[in-house]
């Protein structure tokens, strides 16, 4: 996502709730309103199928190739529109024939619009183009800027509206389509998809791609590296550079178990295999859900598998968000919140009831946080539903989404009991898999399965208070943790005296540490936060989590010592969760925001342009 994420607006007819007759007719079995961060004008012409063929170019830092559509003509339209951006067309045919197209104007955030003109009989549509260096999905590597130090790197990032920059397509997420693609790359690499992938390096550099199950278009993904592959199961491995693979197979190891236990839970997994793949560091997110190839950030390896549970968060998005997808980035909390109460049963199945609740008091208090500063900009932010008409959509990629989201399926569940929850959940991924959801119809049918008529039921839910007014509503479900609750005396101790070497941390874990630090003042003494850094070695953690935890509050404390560690992070590490707090709190004092200016001056080029867009504004 750059300054991303859009707002495609599909709903489904809310009396269907038949499986499609098959994937491919599956947007015809939609009613579709225009999605206004699309041009497309899918009620008239709808692409169903893709076949992309694209070479790799590293030296111009460019994609080229062509893309062909399998279209659906619904009205005998004369035209199709497409989204693109920064996109050089040179070409278009219409069933191997060529045809007149045209380009239109630049808007903000969504680029311009391919309208091709077409004839009522047309099936394909073919794109001839050329990405541009400056591609917002498109992250070019050099060997510096890699684990490995020798090869080139590139990976892209679709979410949300950013597959435009590299595929003409109609970017949004109730359009579906199934896909092949050649890739041809250097002949030293290795290309994945996010489709049906080989594991060994092609010695020709020609790769071919297949997937056959209908995804949307922020969910296409193709990396290009040196990388090797370890298989865990039949249906499981990870991708990673030959440097990192060792460690990526330990701390992924319980990647079977995950997805046991999720199909245990929801139904059988949908998508053939579920692998992941370890990007470089300059991966702006801390996962992305790319069917079958969840790509995945290397903070994330912590040596002690502490920080797995965003892999569980990301296979969970194989039901809710890749199996049944928001119809608009209004309906986000569908995608997310659905998908953070997943991860919390499998983290919970899997490392037992202690250890998910120590995530979701963590969690909680994030949540809060970002009330109080949605609350100060504009407290409608903080409703579920969304209105982002106008608006840069990434305004709501947060925690309201998946926090306030996971909350309120949580108060659902307390409600009506687990085991009737669970059966509601797994019927309405089987009901709705490879469609596309909208809140109005979810809550329809939430009324009829679950909820049916019953009104005491419904005043206690009170879904109008979660998901059409702002705020936390006064009926959460609020979770206590023994094992935080260690922490929480740890630094009471340390507050009333008790030195830091004293303290009883014995079998903590990364939630306890994070507890411990949170409870830190801002105003500890200078004195104070060198005993505690001297005793506990926070600022040269390797464990990022607890790196930025603790950078915030040495920014926050004025502890200078940390400085030196806090550069070399920020110019290291592109993901934004990491990067945007740390630059925040610096940029909130004058010598804070020259240090800031000066980090980011070499940092940037680093950095994917999902997080550049978020803190070239800080640091103007």
């Amino acid at each position: 996502m750059k300054k991303l994420i859009f707002v495609a607006v599909v709903f489904l007819i809310a009396c269907n709730n038949k499986h499609p007759d098959s994937y491919r007719d599956q947007n015809s079995k939609q009613s579709m309103i225009q999605d206004v961060h699309s041009f497309s004008q899918p009620n008239d012409a709808v692409v169903t199928h893709l076949d992309l063929n694209l070479n790799v170019d590293f030296d111009k830092k460019v994609l080229s190739g062509s893309a062909t559509w399998d279209i659906e003509n619904k009205t005998e339209a004369t035209e199709i529109i497409f989204d693109t951006k920064d996109l050089n067309v040179s070409k278009v045919l219409i069933d191997e024939t060529e045809t007149d197209f045209l380009i239109g104007d630049e808007k903000p955030f969504l680029g311009r619009p391919l309208n091709i003109v077409i004839k009522p009989t047309t099936k394909k549509v073919t794109v001839y183009y050329t990405t541009s260096p400056e591609a917002g999905a498109l992250q070019w590597l050099l060997p510096a800027q890699t684990a490995g130090g020798k090869q080139p790197f590139l990976f892209t990032q679709s979410q949300a509206i950013l597959a435009r920059t590299w595929i003409p397509c109609q970017d949004s997420p109730g359009i579906k389509f199934t896909y092949k693609a050649t890739v041809t790359c250097p002949k030293q690499l290795m290309a994945l998809m996010s489709a049906e992938n080989d594991t060994v390096i092609h010695p020709d550099g020609i790769y071919h791609f297949n997937m056959p199950q209908p995804v949307s278009s922020y969910l296409m993904a193709l990396a290009v590296g040196d990388l090797q592959f370890h298989s865990y199961s039949p249906i499981s491995g990870v991708y990673a550079e030959p440097s990192m693979l060792a460690k990526c197979v330990y701390e992924f190891e319980d990647m079977p178990k995950m997805i046991s236990a999720a199909e245990d839970l929801y139904g059988k997994y949908a998508w053939g295999r579920y692998d992941l793949l370890v990007l470089p560091p300059s991966f702006p997110f801390g996962g992305m859900e790319n069917p079958r190839l969840t790509f995945a950030t290397p903070t994330i390896i912590a040596g002690d598998r502490s920080l797995v549970a965003l892999v569980a968060h990301e296979l969970a998005h194989s039901w809710s968000g890749n199996l049944v997808t928001n119809a608009t980035w209004d309906d986000f909390w569908l995608n997310e919140g659905f998908t953070v109460y997943f991860e919390t049963r499998i983290m919970e199945k899997l490392y037992g009831k202690d250890y998910a609740d120590m995530l979701t008091v963590l969690s909680y208090t994030d949540l809060l946080q970002t009330v109080d500063e949605l609350n100060k900009e504009n407290p409608n932010d903080t409703k579920l539903y969304l209105d982002l008409k106008d608006r840069d959509p990434d305004d709501g990629m947060n925690d309201i989404a998946y926090e306030k989201g996971r909350f309120f399926l949580t108060t659902i569940e307390h409600e009506v009991g687990r085991e009737k929850f669970d059966a509601f959940l797994k019927k309405y991924f089987a009901t709705y898999q490879f469609h596309s959801m909208d809140t109005k119809t979810f809550l329809e049918y939430l009324n009829t399965e679950l909820i049916k008529g019953d009104t005491v039921l419904a005043s206690r839910i009170d879904v109008d208070a979660w998901v059409y007014q702002p705020g936390i509503p006064a009926n959460c479900v609020l979770i206590t943790s023994t094992e935080l609750k260690k922490a929480d005396d740890a630094i009471t101790a340390f507050k009333n005296g008790t030195p830091a070497a004293s303290l009883v941390t014995k079998g903590w874990t990364t939630h306890h540490w994070l507890q411990f630090i949170r409870g830190i003042n801002d105003s500890t003494s200078l004195d104070k936060m060198k005993k505690l850094d001297n005793t506990f070695h926070f600022t040269q953690s390797g464990n990022t989590e607890i790196q930025c935890e603790w950078y915030t509050k040495a920014i926050r404390s004025n502890y200078k010592t940390a400085y030196p560690a806090i550069e070399n992070f920020l110019t290291h590490v592109g993901r934004r969760k990491f990067v945007k707090p740390l630059f925040a709190e610096l940029v909130k004092t004058p010598d804070g925001k020259e240090f800031a200016k000066h980090i980011y001056a070499k940092a940037r080029a680093g950095y994917h342009s999902v997080t550049q867009g978020t803190i070239d504004e800080m640091v103007k």
